[in-house]
């Protein structure tokens, strides 16, 4: 089998890639991020396509049986007829659960304690023990909406920390295969939920809720999923974290829900415009803490490693005929 890689080299795992009999490797030498053509006498006898982004030129690949994507988004081969010459993908599912998991347990405190406050204080030399940046977040209820790798491993933090859980899905939780994890990690068999939603449920999951968070991939179906309706639902106590995607939500809606402090504030990784222009209400709202998209993403530490452990599996498995991990379906890859 052909191979062409057109990703940063993981040298480990390329080691371990170039021990497998049977492969021809090529390395694109500068692999990018981007859609562009590439030669075609690089290109043409590829069996096995490693890559954030396909060339421009892919129909010229007519060997190609696999793409192995470098990203958990998969928009990039969606249309582009993949499906209709039967070409198998995987995407990058798992690598980012633990870092975004990460993220929000760390703003779950920093909303509870009110630590941008706190951090305000310490630059204005300001001592202020006030209660209220003395919570604990022990005891609370968490409220994750969609059970992927990123609510399952937010779901394991939390209850070691005596969080409540509670799920809502489309489908219920059930366990996962063939998804990557990394080993120790997330909720693999589903059992972890305190209390488990079903769309039909909604009202009464926003309604037990101190945390939300959101933690599923947006589709032509989700956008804007979130609006003054959903948002009344919740506490005024409570808050909201979003590091899945901006257009979840209604912007207008939670300016204003936020602004008039109907909900107690909420912790934003992804937005509305990259980057967030600087007249927008967020930056200065007291209530609001925002990260400039950097819960997870390819800057992380463990990305490449993670990522490549997942190709190198694929391979293997492609070579002994077994299922492979994070593999799309076709009606994933049509328009």
């Amino acid at each position: 089998m052909n191979i062409l890689i057109d990703m940063p080299v993981h040298g480990p795992f390329l080691k371990e890639l170039e021990s497998i009999p049977g492969l021809e490797i090529k390395v694109v030498d500068s692999p990018h991020d981007h859609v562009r053509e590439l030669p075609k006498e690089i290109i043409k006898d590829t069996d096995i396509l490693f890559c954030t982004f396909p060339p421009k030129n892919h129909r010229e690949m007519s060997q190609l049986k696999f793409i192995q994507l470098g990203s958990s988004g998969y928009k990039q081969l969606i249309g582009e007829g993949f499906d209709q010459r039967k070409i198998r993908a995987c995407n990058a599912r798992g690598v980012f659960d633990i870092p975004i998991a990460e993220w929000n347990i760390a703003m779950m405190v920093n909303l509870a304690r009110d630590m941008r406050q706190i951090f305000h204080n310490q630059d204005r030399q300001i001592w202020d023990r006030s209660p209220r940046f003395q919570y604990e977040i022990r005891g609370l209820t968490v409220g994750i909406w969609g059970y992927g790798g990123i609510g399952r491993e937010t779901a394991r933090l939390a209850q070691s920390m005596g969080l409540k859980i509670h799920v809502l899905s489309r489908k219920g939780v059930k366990p996962r295969k063939n998804i990557y994890c990394v080993d120790g990690s997330g909720d693999e068999d589903g059992v972890l939920p305190d209390k488990v939603f079903l769309t039909s449920e909604k009202e009464k999951f926003l309604k037990s809720l101190d945390f939300l968070i959101l933690s599923m991939p947006q589709t032509n179906d989700n956008k804007g999923i979130i609006g003054k309706h959903e948002l009344s639902m919740l506490k005024p106590s409570a808050f909201l974290l979003n590091p899945a995607r901006g257009e979840l939500i209604v912007e207008k809606d939670l300016v204003e829900v936020l602004q008039n402090q109907k909900i107690a504030g909420a912790a934003l990784d992804t937005h509305y415009y990259y980057p967030m222009p600087p007249n927008h209400p967020f930056w200065k709202m007291p209530n609001v803490i925002l990260t400039p998209h950097i819960s997870g993403s390819s800057g992380s530490p463990k990305f490449l490693e993670r990522i490549w452990e997942i190709f190198v599996k694929n391979v293997k498995s492609l070579q002994n005929n077994e299922p492979l991990l994070n593999e799309l379906s076709s009606d994933d890859l049509k328009n």
